[in-house]
This record gives structure tokens, C-alpha cells and sequence, in this order.
């Protein structure tokens, strides 16, 4: 078998157990949380004012919460082999077009800010690598140390302040326009750059400490040759596998700054739907980040393969 044919079969495998266990475990956090799931659903539904017992009863009949938590766990899994995510308890949409618009709201700001954090961080890591030990080094240095402790809601909070409220730049909320995506993508890529520009300042100074950088500049290349034909793409795999890592990263700090910037994505929805008792859109909402997660792994694994200068086998996919 292709290598990487079996490194495909490998991650399709991978999202299978993803599957079971993602499902599994969301299923019975959710029924482990306390109160009684009927009334929050009723509340959730009617609002909290208007939820009394005989409420509380007509949602239990008629999403079957009586049933044995074995049974309704196995109708799920039945409902996921055909494809059907279930309908939202609170709504009565469909998870997955509920799903299709908060999520899509999530990846618009996830890929500003990546994209944002992508143009700040490598290019200023790539140039302190080539100094290793100059000034910008030693700035880079103490700028990223100093963003990376910054919490990101704490950031978020003191962008607001100094952008939004003293000065009156932007907007200090909301979403619709492109000048809503500022302050939210602007928060969660500072912190990504600075990691990002020490990954990149770290391999860079690697790679032009070699011998073969060494002896390229020997040969009289240029410094702008020497980075197209023996910088870059000896630090690509290093660059692109932390990208992919930024990513996941985001999910952690993306559900705080949704809530923060008053942002319709999936983060925000997904803490609705965990204070509501909603079990189909929690199942159906963690399920797709965890594939997500293994179709992400896949991309980075082939993209590392084809960029890897010491041959496509060197950047095999490995668990």
C-alpha cells in the first residue's frame, strides 16, 4: 500500500473513533450536568418566567428525556451512520443549518485572524533569525513574551478601551461589516504572532547557522536568494505545522472572544446550548470541531509532505 494512501486510511479511521468517543463522552457530560434537563429546555424554549411543571412535563413526553440514557445515545449514533444531526431542542432547526451559520461566522473571524497573525509574526521571525542576537532579536524577544502573557480576554477588554472608547476608531462590538472584524481578529492574532514569530525566528536561525546556507552564501548568492532557494522552504514544514496548531488553539480562545465582541459564531452558540440542555446541537457542534480537528491534521500532514525540500517521504503523516 501507498504511503500515502495509508496515511489517508489511517486519518479516516482516526475520525471513526472520533465519532464514538466525541459522541460518547459529550452524551454523558450532558446528562451528568445538574438540574432538571426538561425545565432548563422548557426555559430555554418559553423563557424562565413562563416555565412551571406542567411545561416542564409536555418537553419531557415529547423529546422522550424518560427514555433510558442507553437508548436515546443509541438513536443518536443511528441518526449520525445515516447523516442526521438531529434538530436543535431549543429551535427546532435542524443542527446543521444552525450548525452552517454559526460555524461559518466562527471560521470568517478564525481565518482574519490567522491570516493577520500569519503576515505579523513569521516575517518579523524571519528577519530576527537571520540577525540572531541583534536588536530586533532581543526585541522580538521581549514583545512576545510580553503579548503571549497577556490573557486574551484581557486583551480583548483593553483593545476595546484604548480603540474603541478613548479614541473611537472602531466599533466596539458587533458584526455585519468588515470593520467588525478588526478588534476580534486583531485580539486573538497578537497572541498567535508572537508564538508564531518565535517559531519562525527559531528555525530561521537554525537554518542559517547550516553548513548549506553557509556554503550557498559561499557560491555568491545573494541574501535574497539564499532565503527563496534555502530559507523558506526549510522552515515551510516547521511553519506549516504550526499553523495548523494555531488553529486548534483558536477553538480555545475563540468561544471567550466571541462572547466578548458580541460575535454570532459557534463558540457563543455552543455555551447557549450547554446552559439549554440543547444535547443534539452539543453533540452535533463538538462532533464537527473534532473532525474538524483530524481533517486539519490530514491538510498539514499532505501540505508538509509536499513542501518538505528533503524528499515527500520525509513528511510522512505519524500519529
Amino acid at each position: 500500500m501507498r504511503p500515502l494512501t495509508q496515511a489517508i486510511l489511517y486519518r479516516a479511521s482516526q475520525a471513526v473513533l472520533v465519532a464514538l468517543l466525541v459522541g460518547m463522552l459529550t452524551f454523558l457530560m450532558m446528562q451528568a450536568l445538574p438540574g432538571d434537563m426538561a425545565f432548563r429546555i422548557a426555559a430555554g424554549r418559553y423563557g424562565y418566567d413562563a416555565v412551571n411543571a406542567e411545561a416542564a412535563e409536555a418537553v419531557r413526553r415529547e423529546l422522550g428525556l424518560d427514555r433510558p440514557a442507553l437508548a436515546a445515545f443509541g438513536t443518536w449514533l443511528w441518526d449520525l451512520m445515516r447523516l442526521d444531526f438531529g434538530t436543535s431542542v431549543i429551535s427546532g432547526a435542524p443542527v446543521m443549518d444552525e450548525i452552517r451559520h454559526q460555524l461559518g461566522a466562527s471560521l470568517q473571524l478564525a481565518g482574519a485572524a490567522l491570516a493577520l497573525s500569519f503576515l505579523i509574526g513569521p516575517p518579523v521571525g524571519i528577519l530576527a533569525g537571520l540577525r540572531a542576537g541583534g536588536w530586533l532579536d532581543r526585541t522580538l524577544l521581549v514583545v512576545s513574551t510580553a503579548l503571549r502573557s497577556v490573557p486574551q480576554f484581557l486583551m480583548g477588554l483593553i483593545l476595546i478601551v484604548l480603540v474603541s472608547i478613548q479614541l473611537g476608531w472602531l466599533p466596539a462590538a458587533g458584526y455585519g461589516r468588515p470593520v467588525h472584524f478588526v478588534l476580534p481578529a486583531l485580539t486573538l492574532a497578537l497572541g498567535l504572532a508572537a508564538v508564531s514569530a518565535r517559531v519562525a525566528r527559531d528555525a530561521m536561525a537554525a537554518v542559517a547557522a547550516s553548513p548549506y546556507y553557509a556554503f550557498g552564501r559561499w557560491k555568491g548568492l545573494s541574501e535574497g536568494q539564499l532565503l527563496r532557494r534555502h530559507g523558506l522552504r526549510n522552515i515551510g514544514v516547521t511553519l506549516v505545522t504550526y499553523l495548523g496548531l494555531q488553529f486548534a488553539m483558536l477553538v480555545e480562545g475563540v468561544v471567550v472572544i466571541e462572547a466578548i465582541f458580541s460575535w454570532p459564531g459557534i463558540g457563543h452558540a455552543l455555551v447557549h446550548a450547554i446552559f439549554g440542555r440543547d444535547v443534539p446541537m452539543v453533540q452535533g457542534t463538538v462532533l464537527l470541531l473534532g473532525l474538524g480537528f483530524v481533517a486539519l491534521n490530514t491538510a498539514v500532514d499532505l501540505t508538509a509532505r509536499w513542501i518538505d525540500p528533503r524528499g515527500r517521504g520525509a513528511g510522512e503523516a505519524r500519529s
